[in-house]
């Protein structure tokens, strides 16, 4: 018995300031395991009260809050029991220092994973353009960012991105988006035609909005051909290089019947014999 007494109350010193015994661990422990019951049963009746498309969203802040109310239920257990809690930090402060550093990205990416749920402008299902590259958006974590690009690569994005760079939301005013494409004829070709066998492409394909109507812009006269753009609405702007290359080909296939060309580039090169 004087034994066990004696286990019970070894305590292990990490320096002469700093003492843990076995009832401080026993303790700390058991107020975890408690914590942990009542933060999964406080996570369960808010989600409860929560519409589907938020509750993505509950879950990643959630996430990150319920480690911070385990770090401060841990250092507060470790104080009530009689451990020196700024002891601790003391002997342990370079090392935090080095940790910090370490994961200053890290810290920086959590926190703007929280500002892009807070201010949502990301959701999602979005279509987003950031360093060029263009995904919609799958998932939305506390630290990354899962899009699937059009050729169905997985783009992870670190969330702190969105704060040192321009991010380009597609659909953040809807679905629908205005596309275009771009086409040039030869100098002598009858405009007016040209307008109408643009639309006719446009008009024909069955993914085009009727509504609002498609139109056509004379953008210039270039150096070698007369430019044309034909803006049209579409449903799936993350799809648009499909049918807009369709659309390419149909115009082709109208101006041939029609006979007009579509020209390139020409120089004029004058030899002068001396």
């Amino acid at each position: 018995m004087k034994e066990l007494n004696k286990i019970l109350n070894y305590t292990f010193l990490f320096n002469k300031d700093i003492g843990i015994s076995v009832k401080s661990i026993l303790m700390l422990i058991l107020v975890l395991i408690l914590a942990s019951f009542l933060i999964k049963f406080f996570k369960k009746f808010v989600k409860k009260r929560l519409q589907k498309e938020d509750e993505n969203k509950f879950d990643t802040v959630f996430s990150f809050v319920s480690w911070l109310l385990y770090i401060v239920i841990f250092l507060t257990t470790l104080n009530s029991s009689g451990v020196n809690v700024t002891a601790i930090f003391a002997a342990s402060a370079a090392l935090l220092i080095g940790v910090g550093l370490a994961l200053q990205t890290f810290f920086q990416d959590i926190i703007s994973g929280i500002f892009i749920i807070i201010d949502q402008s990301v959701h999602v299902g979005d279509i987003i353009e950031l360093d060029g590259k263009v995904g919609r958006v799958e998932e939305i974590k506390l630290r990354t960012t899962r899009a699937v690009t059009i050729d169905n690569k997985v783009l992870v994005i670190p969330n702190h991105k969105y704060l040192s760079n321009s991010l380009y939301n597609w659909t953040q005013n809807g679905t629908t988006t205005r596309e275009s494409v771009s086409v040039g004829v030869a100098y002598g070709s009858d405009t007016q035609l040209v307008k109408s066998l643009l639309l006719k492409a446009v008009d024909e394909h069955p993914k085009i909005f009727k509504h609002p109507a498609a139109l056509v812009v004379f953008e210039n006269f270039g150096d070698s051909a007369l430019e044309f753009k034909v803006v049209f609405t579409l449903n799936d702007s993350f799809q648009a290089l499909i049918p807009k290359s369709e659309i390419r080909f149909r115009i082709d296939e109208l101006f041939r019947e029609h006979n007009i060309s579509i020209p390139f580039p020409q120089r004029d090169i004058h030899i002068i014999k001396q």
